[in-house]
């Protein structure tokens, strides 16, 4: 075992991270106004689990003053959350902003500068209206492209005096390969030529924004428009070829078919390829390949849980079945891995570095940052306590030691920007609705919602206090 101790960079971001329909409740919420996600719930709420969804939430937008008082107390320099698209406007194809909600997000962004604690905000956290699903298929349509341009040009003049660092999408390829890839979430259609037409309009989305925002002016005054990516740090099983090209062509379906046209301007031509190879039928022209490659992100937020791993396929992909990616892959499981049993996911902490030095290499011109990184377990209250705070060290564990290889990798000329902890609050998820806690803070069910600090959140005060990282490295031959 090794004590290290590294130096936290003063313009290192150390903050968290929500979204608004995980924390702000349906509370004020009018007619016309359900997201994605609220009409998810509301056909299926019985896989969200014990009931819980977006209808109550943290109730944040009634308790937002309460919650970043406690940012504060823990220490966070930066906060990221999005604008729920679907309740700011009360006509969607008018571009009719609500006024109530308008202003809750004045008082909340005022509260935030106050406390001394930044606001990064998303435009579309899988908040994408309802309407516009059902009358468009959602990003299946351009005009639904045309109305998020012109619902983020509504955001940016009320707000672009309060917030610098914007973010067209957090995981745009999530919705899409849920519900067209897998057919695991509502409304249930395996489509691969609807993923892929939904991939391509939220990064001619996204670029349509970073010319809007460039040529409205907002850039030159310190602004940025960048966006908030998922993409997996995949490792073959071995090293013989086909495992390696599992890998590669894993990577290229599910990482770089966003990395490379919105952090490069172009689409890599092996995807393309493929895609035609396969009878993908999406829909673009040359006019929208020059708008991506003119206007590529000014900077990437990066959520990292757990590697990915893939082996090359062991049975013959059924000619009945659509073209899935997973016609190049299977996953694999590592034996002996290290796990966070709650959520089924392997520990690995240096996916951190190793996605780094996949940034020097591909992308070395784009500034990056971890934009989730965070454990969730499930049944906290067993470790509670006598005055009832919950003792996460294991939480503490995983944060020192993914933040470790981030700093690491920034001494060594990684263009880093800083870590974010996914979350700030217990809150809702997909299904997992309150199961498993990510948060520095818990919310209590039982106690209308009572916000209690863990253990992690004076420890993480102490880290931002300090601007030093200390942790024992378990790095010995035993």
């Amino acid at each position: 075992m090794s004590k290290v101790s590294i130096a936290i960079p003063a313009d290192f971001i150390l903050g968290a991270a929500a979204s608004a329909w995980q924390t702000e409740g349906w509370s004020g919420k009018k007619p016309g106004q359900d997201s994605y996600l609220d009409l998810w719930y509301q056909q299926d709420r019985h896989v969200w689990h014990n009931g819980y969804g977006p209808a109550v939430a943290t109730d944040f937008i009634h308790r937002y003053a309460e919650d970043v008082a406690l940012m504060k107390q823990a220490g966070l320099t930066h906060y990221r959350t999005s604008i729920n698209w679907s309740r700011f406007l009360v006509d969607h194809e008018q571009v009719i902003v609500d006024e109530d909600y308008a202003a809750y997000i004045d008082n909340f962004l005022d509260e935030m500068i106050r406390q001394g604690i930044e606001p990064m905000i998303c435009l579309e956290h899988y908040e994408l209206p309802a309407c516009l699903l059902e009358h468009y298929g959602g990003w299946q349509s351009k005009r639904v492209v045309e109305l998020f341009v012109r619902y983020a040009e509504k955001v940016f003049a009320r707000y672009a005096g309060k917030v610098k660092r914007w973010f067209s999408f957090n995981e745009p390829i999530v919705v899409q390969t849920r519900v067209y890839l897998d057919a695991l979430r509502y409304p249930y259609e395996q489509n691969t030529h609807k993923w892929m037409q939904w991939n391509h309009h939220k990064i001619l989305a996204t670029a349509r924004l970073v010319q809007l925002f460039e040529e409205q002016g907002y850039r030159r005054g310190g602004g940025s428009l960048g966006v908030i990516l998922n993409p997996e740090v995949t490792y073959a099983r071995s090293s013989a070829p086909h495992d390696q090209r599992a890998a590669h062509l894993y990577d290229l379906f599910y990482n770089r078919v966003f990395l490379d046209p919105l952090l490069l301007g172009v689409y890599p031509p092996e995807l393309m390829e493929l895609l035609r190879h396969h009878g993908v039928d999406w829909r673009y022209d040359a006019q929208e390949l020059e708008i991506i490659r003119r206007y590529p992100v000014h900077e990437v937020g990066i959520n990292l849980y757990y590697p990915h791993r893939v082996k090359a396929p062991s049975r013959q992909w059924n000619d009945n079945t659509p073209f899935h990616p997973a016609y190049y892959y299977e996953p694999f499981e590592l034996p002996g891995r290290r796990m966070n049993p709650s959520r089924g996911w392997e520990i690995h902490p240096r996916i951190v570095y190793d996605m780094a030095q996949r940034m020097n290499r591909d992308y070395p011109d784009m500034p990056w940052f971890i934009a989730e990184n965070g454990m969730g377990v499930e049944h906290e209250e067993r470790f509670k306590d006598p005055a009832g705070v919950i003792q996460d060290d294991y939480r503490i564990d995983f944060i020192a030691e993914h933040l470790y290889w981030a700093l690491k990798a920034r001494e060594e000329g990684a263009r880093c920007l800083g870590y974010m902890l996914w979350a700030f609050t217990d809150n809702v998820s997909p299904m997992n609705a309150f199961k498993n806690r990510y948060g520095l803070i818990e919310i209590d069910l039982q106690q209308q919602l009572r916000r209690q600090p863990k253990k992690s959140a004076a420890w993480f005060a102490r880290l931002s206090a300090t601007r030093t990282l200390a942790l024992t490295l378990d790095d010995e031959d035993k």
